[in-house]
């Protein structure tokens, strides 16, 4: 029994021992092991983080639930002739065939203004809408602006319709997470999400755009659909994709709300967009301008002209000088004065903020009505003084300011005399009063349709010239 009782104290007594030695030697040392890597995660783990906390609550039901209604299928149908058969073109017996083009259009009012692309209906002999609950009206072509892409259309339908309000897309920010909703490959109401993923970008390359690039799907038939934040508000209408294949991968374009908004009441008050234009030129900035210019700035809209008569000019705008701000708006590309300015109108007021020999100054300008316009097949065209016109003894007109630089047309009027200088009185039998009547008829114009050209030139010899197609 001694024995029994020995061996068993002695067990303990081991037990005891080898727990107290694991306590000291083991258990510190992994306690001491762990700490960095408890350190290590806590940031990672740490969700105290107001970013991470709107990361991680972002919900896009509410926008989807509030805008997949208001986004509606746009059809278009255009009628061409053609021949079916080598004996119909013997004869000349054309057939009219019907031709199908898909899209996607916003209402944007309760009473049935639909914002679609320019694109989507051009040229559409007859346009048909389908809301996401298949219900099927006539479009009515209320106007466009091809050089924004946006047009309007109007439907007839007893009861209010669902309509998306309009965001201000000069706050919409990179990073801001949206959703495309639209009709891709004719299957209605569809919605994809992104982020946007840069703002006042030129597809163009001729400083033409400014459109908000994003990361959300889209596909053919998206185009004339919503770009919406998670509050469900339009800043954007998707117009175009940047692809080799013709389908979505991975770059989109929207034309920004304001934009839009800004064309749409235009088009419903005047008839026609109404473009405010500061009146200088000059370049965008960058490392290689700087260098060239010897300045330090590498961000900003350098002048290199005033117009005379023009708001920069009575604003004291000088050639030097270094555009910074449009009201709120930082200029650090030609593309962002585009968009700012496209969501302007004449006798607006703008405050330019400015660099001057290194001295910031801010100066209210008054945007006057655009005085130029480019007909390809002629040139640049400027608003004519009444001196000017007397000097031709024309009593209505517009100058031929730059010659045209396309070599075909260039060589043309070069062969004929035609140079800077001359007055230009009409254009397919219109007569012309103002670049808004240029642009108005350039506008209703097909691009593959003939064009004459009313001049009058420096011996004071009215004369006509007409190009084919």
């Amino acid at each position: 029994m001694k024995k029994i009782l020995t061996l068993i104290l002695v067990s303990a007594l081991g037990g005891a021992m080898t727990l107290g030695a694991y306590k000291v030697f083991y258990e510190n040392e992994n306690e001491v092991a762990e700490k960095p890597f408890e350190l290590r995660q806590s940031p990672v783990i740490n969700v105290s983080n107001p970013a991470m906390k709107s990361t991680l609550s972002i919900d896009f039901t509410y926008a989807a639930e509030n805008t997949i209604d208001a986004v509606v299928h746009v059809k278009n149908t255009t009628i061409s002739r053609g021949y079916t058969s080598l004996e119909d073109l013997i004869f000349g017996r054309s057939t009219p065939r019907a031709q199908i083009g898909t899209g996607s259009g916003v209402i944007i009012s309760p009473d049935g203004y639909i914002i679609t692309n320019n694109h989507v209906i051009e040229g559409a002999q007859s346009i048909t809408i389908t809301t996401n609950d298949n219900i099927s009206l006539e479009a009515d072509l209320i106007g466009t602006d091809p050089k924004t892409d946006i047009a309007l259309l109007k439907v007839k339908y007893e009861g209010d319709l669902p309509f998306i309000t309009f965001g201000d897309s000069d706050n919409s920010k990179i990073g801001e997470w949206v959703l495309a909703v639209g009709n891709p490959f004719n299957l209605n109401s569809t919605v994809t999400a992104g982020i946007i993923s840069a703002k006042s970008r030129d597809l163009s390359g001729r400083n033409l755009q400014s459109f908000i690039q994003t990361d959300a799907a889209v596909n053919r038939g998206n185009s004339g659909g919503a770009l919406v934040n998670v509050n469900g508000e339009l800043i954007g209408i998707n117009t175009a994709i940047t692809s080799e294949t013709g389908n979505y991968v991975g770059y989109s374009f929207a034309v920004p709300s304001n934009i839009a908004r800004k064309v749409v009441q235009d088009i419903m008050e005047f008839g026609n967009v109404q473009n405010g234009i500061l009146g200088i030129t000059g370049q965008a900035l960058n490392s290689e301008a700087a260098r060239t210019y010897g300045i330090d700035e590498t961000e900003g809209f350098l002048v290199s002209s005033v117009e005379s008569e023009s708001g920069a000019e009575k604003a004291g705008i000088r050639n030097g000088d270094i555009i910074k701000k449009l009201d709120n708006v930082e200029i650090s590309k030609f593309s962002d004065m585009r968009g700012f300015l496209s969501a302007k109108r004449p006798d607006d007021v703008v405050k330019v903020t400015l660099l001057r020999n290194g001295n910031q100054k801010i100066v209210p300008v008054t945007l006057i009505r655009n005085l130029t316009v480019i007909v390809p097949q002629i040139g640049t065209l400027k608003k004519a003084n009444a001196k000017e016109l007397k000097t031709f003894g024309a009593k209505n007109g517009v100058k031929l300011s730059l010659l045209t630089s396309i070599d075909y047309y260039k060589k043309y009027w070069n062969k004929m005399g035609i140079n800077e200088g001359v007055i230009v009185t009409a254009i397919n039998g219109v007569d012309i009063y103002s670049i808004d009547d240029v642009e108005r008829i350039m506008a209703e114009r097909v691009a593959e349709d003939p064009i004459t050209i009313d001049l009058i030139n420096k011996e004071g010899k009215l004369e006509r010239y007409s190009f084919g197609r």
